[in-house]
């Protein structure tokens, strides 16, 4: 485990003091582990418990696909003594990742399968099925127990406890979403695809991206979708603007709700993590659908 040196932090000298004092004081005791966004993050703090430090790349309130990194956050990759990340999500990440990084990397994509979209492209958004998260977890331990080995089983115990956490979020998502009056779900951009698992069909308005502009037709299907199947909620995102959503939805006079895509928190989730969040999900797809 190391500290990170000043040379390192202080990457440029319009670097402010504050930031490099943040990097390098002595009070960064044991493991120091950079994630690249929120899921991963939840990951590796659970796994981590008290005998490390994880700093989380992309700042609350901020959506991660369009992430640059700052000089503060650069810094955190070089220093890092293992860097979480998911290669092919965040190019900024990435860069930093092959010219920056000193210490141990976990590429998410070599630990969980990832689907495809219909069109070829790779859907990057693994954390919506919980038993892929608890994969992760398996793999931030074997990192953590190679790092530290003093604490191996620490590192192991915690990663048992996410995955029967996690093992715990999968059953309910089955069971909640097993007899639904309907199926289909209007979300603001393609974010939801590893909820198919539970027999969920994703009708997005933006596509891949959440700043995407549907086209008309591109509405008209969906507005034509909305009435045939009797869909009842038109689900936005927390960091995204929710125009779109918002606008369709009082187009077809139905609900505007939220379905958190879990990208990133926001700076009033003190009181929220992955599970209560991807629980309160479950709740709003419950409602949405007519599940019982």
């Amino acid at each position: 485990m190391k500290l990170i040196p000043l040379a390192v932090a202080c990457l440029s000298g319009s670097l402010v003091l504050g930031g490099c004092a943040a990097f390098t004081g002595s009070d960064t005791a044991g493991i120091q582990v950079a994630t690249a966004f929120y899921p991963l993050e939840y990951v590796a703090q659970r796994v981590a418990g008290d005998l490390g430090t994880v700093q989380n790349l992309t700042a609350p309130g901020k959506e991660p696909h369009d992430l640059e990194l700052t000089i503060r956050e650069t810094a955190a990759v070089a220093g890092a003594d293992l860097v979480v990340y998911e290669s092919g999500f965040q190019p900024a990440v990435d860069a930093a990742v092959d010219q920056n990084s000193t210490g141990d990397v976990l590429d998410a994509t070599d630990v969980v399968e990832l689907e495809d979209y219909a069109d070829g492209q790779v859907n990057p958004h693994f954390w919506q099925d919980p038993l892929r998260m608890a994969a992760l977890g398996d793999a931030v331990a074997k990192h953590l127990a190679d790092l530290d080995p003093d604490h191996a089983d620490t590192y192991r115990t915690n990663a048992a406890d996410l995955r029967s956490d996690l093992e715990d979020l999968d059953t309910a998502y089955a069971d909640g979403l097993a007899d639904c009056e309907r199926t289909t779900i209007v979300v603001s951009h393609d974010a939801f695809g590893y909820l198919a698992k539970y027999g969920l069909d994703m009708a997005p308005i933006a596509g891949l991206s959440p700043d995407a502009e549907p086209t008309p037709a591109d509405l008209a299907k969906l507005q034509d979708l909305i009435r045939s199947d009797g869909i009842t909620t038109v689900f936005g995102e927390r960091l995204v603007s929710p125009r779109l959503t918002q606008s369709l939805a009082d187009d077809m006079g139905i609900t505007a709700a939220v379905l958190d895509p879990l990208e990133g928190l926001t700076a009033d989730d003190e009181d929220a993590d992955y599970l209560s969040i991807m629980t309160d999900n479950l709740h709003a797809l419950e409602k949405a659908n007519g599940c019982s």
